[in-house]
């Protein structure tokens, strides 16, 4: 994949988290703030917890960082997943939100 094309698909990653993240609060009552500045989203829980989505451009990847841990994610037929376990990178994020925030939480592409 061409740097233009990974830039393209991983920009779409965080423009639609950043759209989840107004639809749980608007559809809910959690309270999830998200921040983006450049190529990193934070998202921060009322409990003052923080889930921080960031590009890593040499390497292609997405990099999630979460009280579970870091997991890193590639561009793999259509989905981003986890370079160790193969795990689709908005399930993950919606598992790990929906821990944080004490409530389920969908984040969805």
């Amino acid at each position: 994949m061409s740097d233009l094309e990974y830039l393209d698909r991983a920009e779409a990653v965080l423009n639609a988290v950043e759209t989840a993240c107004d639809l749980i609060n608007d559809e809910s009552d959690a309270d999830v703030d998200n921040q983006r500045t450049g190529g990193m989203v934070t998202l921060t829980f009322e409990n003052r917890s923080q889930i921080i989505i960031n590009l890593q451009k040499p390497l292609q990847e997405i990099w999630l960082a979460a009280r579970a841990g870091g997991f890193h994610y590639k561009y793999v037929s259509g989905q981003w997943l986890d370079t160790k376990t193969g795990e689709e990178f908005f399930k993950n994020l919606s598992r790990y939100a929906s821990e944080q925030a004490g409530q389920p939480l969908l984040f969805a592409f």
